[in-house]
């Protein structure tokens, strides 16, 4: 299916992150008119834990400035809480805008399991801040198209197929459609459900346009946008609370004698590279959700075990002349590591979707990066030191 052009101006809330940044560019890029929020939660949080962006990425400001130098292209932004309804409420009031993409969320499972405190800022950060954006928008743009990055992890890993949101139930000789059931497995990933049924509500009850994204694990470092110009780069993330074990074993490549993976590795997980990430959101935010609708898409392309990614990145690392073993730790996680994983994601295929699969080269890509940036990298702060138990 062709996407139809149409311009349309893009409020993207947490457009510092590793998504929104690249989203917001992206947008840009292609004549849209972007407005960027962020609360820079995450870079004070890497603060507060003595670690950071492997990448060094400059004050939200001055990536603005650099981006506005090199396309001519001009790009607001605010600094903004989203769980601050007033001040929110007031930048959606100035900008109208079309299409919100929703980022703005803390993103780590183990943040949310370190103790109460970070489970409740968790899901206060999260459920808070979806609540404010589904009310702004029914009392201030209620024409608009909230586009919410959702998690796969709130299904979890059921024993049967896992459907795109919804699924054809028959009980007791009648049926239904209904969302699908979830089983999350974190106070993260509960907070995603949460919003997922707040938004499916706020949909139904008041005619609201949403599409969730139930995005799986994402990988990558460049984009189009990003590579034009150093001050454009983005963030990356390795390390035990907020990177993903991809990074970890690409930072563990070019930088130590082992890859660490939790447990067995069995474990299987839906992943897509971040260039697919904007092409989903790009499809989604131009064939937007009809009034009342809550459309949900499966937003990955592949599906890997975690061992079977560690010795894919030990297979380039060694092509690199890096010699790096594999090494089994104990799952600090309380998750199934033998299990059924069936998802499907046909919905951003008939969109248009052009997976970019894992390559060697996208692995290469992302390892000359680290590589580049090596002496940016903070001792310690990949050891797991989160336990679910």
């Amino acid at each position: 299916m062709m996407i139809e052009r149409v311009d349309v101006k893009v409020l993207v809330l947490g457009g510092d992150g590793y998504l929104g940044w690249p989203t917001s560019l992206h947008f840009s890029a292609r004549g849209h008119e972007v407005a960027l929020v962020d609360s820079f939660l995450r870079r004070t949080e890497h603060a507060r834990r003595g670690s950071d962006s492997l990448t060094p990425i400059l004050p939200l400001e001055q990536r603005v400035a650099r981006w506005e130098q090199v396309s001519g292209v001009r790009m607001p932004w605010f600094e903004l809480d989203i769980t601050d309804q007033d001040a929110l409420y007031a930048v959606i009031a100035d900008f109208r805008p079309d299409t919100i993409i929703d980022y703005a969320e803390l993103p780590s499972a183990p943040y949310s399991m370190i103790d109460c405190a970070h489970a409740v800022r968790t899901q206060r950060n999260n459920v808070e801040g979806t609540l404010n954006v589904i009310w702004a928008m029914r009392e201030l743009v209620p024409d608009a198209h909230l586009v919410k990055l959702g998690t796969m992890g709130e299904y979890g890993t059921p024993n049967i197929d896992i459907e795109e949101g919804y699924i054809e139930i028959t009980h007791k000789g009648r049926r239904d459609r209904m969302t699908f059931p979830k089983r999350a497995g974190s106070f993260y990933h509960l907070s995603k459900v949460h919003d997922s049924h707040n938004l499916e509500f706020a949909a139904r009850i008041w005619g609201l346009r949403v599409t969730d994204l139930n995005q799986g694990v994402v990988h990558g470092i460049e984009t189009a946008e990003t590579i034009l110009d150093p001050g454009l780069i983005n963030r990356f993330d390795y390390d035990e609370i907020f990177g993903t074990a991809l990074n970890r074993f690409c930072v563990q490549a070019m930088t130590a004698n082992s890859l660490t993976v939790y447990g067995s590795g069995r474990q299987r997980r839906g992943f897509l590279n971040i260039r697919d990430t904007l092409q989903c959101v790009e499809l989604a935010a131009l064939n937007p959700a009809a009034p009342g609708q809550f459309r949900v898409f499966n937003q990955f392309t592949e599906v890997f075990s975690i061992l079977e990614l560690a010795e894919i990145v030990a297979e380039c690392a060694h092509k690199d002349g890096y010699e790096v073993t594999v090494e089994h730790l104990h799952n600090p996680r309380i998750e199934a590591e033998d299990h059924y994983y069936n998802p499907s994601n046909q919905g951003l295929l008939d969109l248009g979707l052009k997976p970019i699969l894992l390559s060697t080269e996208l692995l290469e890509s992302t390892l000359s990066v680290i590589r580049r940036h090596r002496d940016r990298l903070v001792s310690g702060v990949m050891t797991p030191s989160t336990s679910w138990s």
